[in-house]
């Protein structure tokens, strides 16, 4: 989709009721499921984070950026995440962490990014966060610069193909839960999107989806 096309959205998204649950389910592993059935997330006094759902233009295309974490000695070693992290008592709130952290993992100023919507908080119960997502518009192109401690590459993924049903598969993975366990996902550029990450962006799809649809 063009860039100028998608702004044009962009007013008509703000309103739209988040479906929550019912698009997380859509990309969680029945394992997931069921453990998160009637938890009590405060009881569990989770860490905070905040990530940065960021659209942008290439080459007048519209992109989504997600970063490959580096290999770690932790549960989210080498995955795909978006750009994000731990709230600082120093963040002035949420939004204010997503813009922070999105600096410094992939260099994109918090002056370039208008953040548009707050996306429904999502639980990871393997390393009890609970997360804030944001949807962040920049308007210009932009040039990366991943921190290299924690960010192993970019993935600038075409909005045509986030929305197209190819890239939804299942994938055979041990996860926390057990080993050898199917669970839905996307195949973004050849990485299997999985868990949160996907569950987030189920949520996303949804919404752009509805967004598009009842404007055309």
């Amino acid at each position: 989709m063009d860039f100028q096309d998608f702004l044009q959205y962009v007013p008509n998204l703000i309103p739209v009721e988040l479906p929550a649950e019912l698009s997380h389910v859509k990309m969680a592993p029945k394992e997931r499921i069921q453990a998160l059935k009637n938890l009590d997330v405060e009881s569990k006094n989770p860490r905070i984070a905040a990530v940065m759902m960021l659209f942008y233009p290439k080459k007048g295309k519209t992109h989504l950026t997600l970063i490959v974490r580096n290999a770690y000695n932790g549960v989210h070693s080498s995955q795909i995440a978006f750009p994000g992290g731990k709230y600082e008592s120093t963040d002035l709130d949420y939004k204010e962490t997503a813009l922070r952290e999105t600096n410094e993992e992939i260099g994109v100023l918090p002056e370039k990014i208008e953040i548009v919507k707050h996306f429904t908080p999502m639980y990871i119960p393997p390393s009890n966060f609970l997360v804030h997502p944001y949807l962040g518009i920049a308007k210009e192109e932009l040039s990366f610069f991943p921190d290299v401690r924690e960010v192993a590459d970019i993935i600038e993924l075409p909005l045509s193909v986030f929305l197209d049903d190819e890239i939804i598969i299942e994938a055979t993975l041990s996860t926390s839960y057990g080993n050898n366990i199917l669970v839905p996902a996307f195949n973004i550029q050849n990485h299997v999107v999985w868990g949160a990450t996907a569950m987030i962006l189920s949520e996303l799809r949804d919404v752009l989806r509805f967004t598009f649809s009842e404007k055309s």
